[in-house]
């Protein structure tokens, strides 16, 4: 993490702002809480307007990131950019997208932009897609000329509220994800990532930064089962899943290539050799960025698992 000592912005005026991965998960989340605070919001879908995901209050240019074309009417008038990139782990492919991605935002004279690496990045080059596409990706938009903040979260709690673990959590009272028990993590929700790119974008002095933001805390396995024990009120246990387990499941969801790459990445965790690639800072970025994460049991507490149960009826409400 740099810039330690960047000093609160004074209250932002409305911002135009292209996030790019707007229809995922994370760059949703960032997207959501924009326009709750009164910015304009524009992204790029490939899908026709009747089959894009709801996202009140912004607007849709149309096209892909390949589209060198679609990416610069993204960028058309617009004053700030955030960057999420998709599950995508070609090199070429993605060194395109962010080469179009880069040319556009110094044609628009952006002011910041701020990328979310989607993960940690280990401090020498690895051999992991996951890892090195990203390392790539923060290159090519530094040297857009754009200033640049960069943000590397942990894994997400909110990887966990879904199909393939919200069951067994629910009903079996076993946690089982693809990182090793003794593992230290930082875990984030993707409302918090939402909070520290809304202060990337605002707060003075971030400019050139890269955090490692995480999580209220830092929990091995066992701490996030105990966590999970209090907010559902039984008892939860964590099981160290195989990563080739993990990724035939997400291979279902994503696609055999998609779901390669990000296992790629869990592979290289269990292998031991950067045994604290996740875990947190002892809350430097944060407090740089002017944030105050949620703790993880309060993130347990505000999920609906009972849409994951078969007995709903027995938990907390």
């Amino acid at each position: 993490m740099s810039n330690e000592n960047a000093v609160p912005a004074p209250a932002s005026r409305p911002m135009r702002v292209a996030v790019v991965g707007a229809t995922g998960f994370q760059g949703g989340a960032v997207a959501r809480l924009l326009v709750a605070r009164g910015h304009r919001v524009r992204t790029l879908s490939r899908r026709p307007a009747g089959d894009r995901p709801p996202l009140p209050g912004a607007d849709f240019a149309s096209g892909g990131l390949a589209d060198e074309g679609a990416v610069g009417r993204l960028f058309e008038g617009v004053t700030h950019a955030v960057v999420t990139m998709p599950l995508l782990y070609d090199t070429e492919r993605v060194r395109r997208y962010a080469s179009n991605i880069a040319r556009a935002a110094r044609a628009a004279g952006v002011r910041r932009m701020v990328f979310n690496a989607n993960t940690r990045l280990p401090q020498e080059p690895t051999e992991v897609p996951a890892f090195e596409t990203r390392r790539m990706t923060e290159t090519v938009l530094r040297g857009s000329g754009v200033p640049l903040v960069v943000l590397r979260p942990p894994v997400y709690l909110d990887n966990l509220f879904s199909p393939w673990n919200g069951p067994s959590l629910v009903d079996e009272g076993i946690l089982a994800y693809p990182l090793p028990a003794s593992a230290p993590v930082a875990w984030l929700s993707h409302e918090d990532l939402a909070e520290a790119v809304h202060a990337a974008l605002v707060r003075e002095g971030a400019e050139g930064g890269v955090f490692d933001i995480g999580g209220a805390a830092t929990l091995t396995g066992a701490d996030l089962a105990e966590v999970f024990t209090r907010g559902l009120g039984r008892p939860v246990r964590y099981v160290p899943l195989r990563p080739e387990l993990f990724e035939r499941a997400l291979a279902r969801l994503l696609g055999p290539d998609a779901a390669a790459g990000v296992t790629g990445l869990y592979r290289h965790l269990a292998a031991g050799s950067d045994p604290l690639l996740l875990a947190g800072d002892d809350g430097m970025a944060a407090e740089a960025l002017g944030i105050t994460p949620a703790k993880a049991g309060t993130w347990v507490a505000t999920q609906p698992w009972r849409v994951w149960s078969n007995d709903p009826e027995d938990l907390p409400g």
